[in-house]
């Protein structure tokens, strides 16, 4: 078990926490994920870590309380315990000097492009920031991210802050306009990858996804997480989670997600009305 030291929402549910994990801390490296199961009672949920400090052996993750699990970890408080929490899993992002990189964040990928920018920068990158939301009040880690970017390029679908559209919107217009990048880097819904790697096909510009398939053990056993990149099936799991997003098997994956909505409905009503602790 590990304990909680701090848990906010920072956006209408948006929630930021912050656990003592000393072992993850020290390890961890950009674009790395964990699985949490909040009680004995949840299932098993993969979050990228949005920040670490390994001398005060905490990490920070952001998420997104959209289902049963998540709602329970959305209800623990500073000094409370979480059942099972492991890490860090997966492959970190490739690091070194590429040039000018841009990184594109949206819902909880805000959080998750925040330690690759640091990273980027910190070895000699222009590192441009993309952070996408509904609304200006949805919008989170503003300071963070311009403080250790180049530049953050807002992008609002009510022009509430920033660019009026999406941010793949705003991407291709400064492509379009001749804004050249040696990298693209996304994180966020599978949906905002998918049209962030459209965007960037035509221009042959070399762009990283970090999927979020399914996951049940993290290690490689179960495949629950596979996807198809460049024709081979691959886990998200352990070969990725990051991805060349023009290689993607894009529409294998847009309808592998919708394959346990039946359950999700349930479990959430179950948590809703108090129906047990069953998923």
């Amino acid at each position: 078990m590990v304990k909680v030291i701090d848990r906010s929402e920072i956006a209408p549910n948006v929630h930021e926490c912050t656990v003592s994990a000393k072992d993850i801390a020290m390890k961890v490296r950009p674009g790395q994920f964990i699985i949490i199961i909040p009680d004995e009672y949840s299932e098993r949920t993969p979050i990228t870590v949005a920040d670490w400090d390994a001398e005060n052996g905490t990490i920070t993750f952001i998420f997104l309380a959209i289902g049963s699990s998540t709602e329970r970890l959305r209800e623990l408080k500073p000094g409370d315990e979480i059942y099972s929490l492991t890490g860090p899993l997966g492959q970190a992002f490739e690091m070194e000097k590429f040039g000018r990189v841009a990184l594109v964040g949206g819902c909880y990928g805000i959080g998750g492009i925040f330690p690759a920018a640091r990273a980027l920068k910190k070895l000699g990158n222009e590192v441009i920031c993309y952070s996408e939301a509904r609304s200006n009040f949805l919008l989170y880690w503003n300071e963070k991210l311009e403080e250790i970017s180049d530049e953050v390029k807002y992008a609002t679908t009510d022009a509430s802050k920033g660019y009026k559209g999406h941010a793949h919107d705003q991407l291709k217009s400064d492509l379009e306009n001749g804004i050249k990048y040696d990298r693209v880097i996304a994180v966020g819904c599978t949906f905002m990858m998918y049209r962030i790697s459209q965007v960037t096909r035509p221009f042959q510009l070399k762009t990283i996804v970090s999927m979020n398939p399914i996951m049940i053990d993290g290690t490689g056993m179960c495949g629950a997480c596979r996807i198809v990149v460049d024709g081979t099936t691959r886990f998200a799991c352990v070969d990725g989670p990051h991805f060349d997003g023009h290689l993607v098997d894009w529409d294998l994956i847009l309808a592998r997600r919708k394959a346990y909505i039946e359950e999700e409905i349930v479990s959430q009503e179950r948590h809703n009305y108090g129906e047990g602790k069953s998923n």
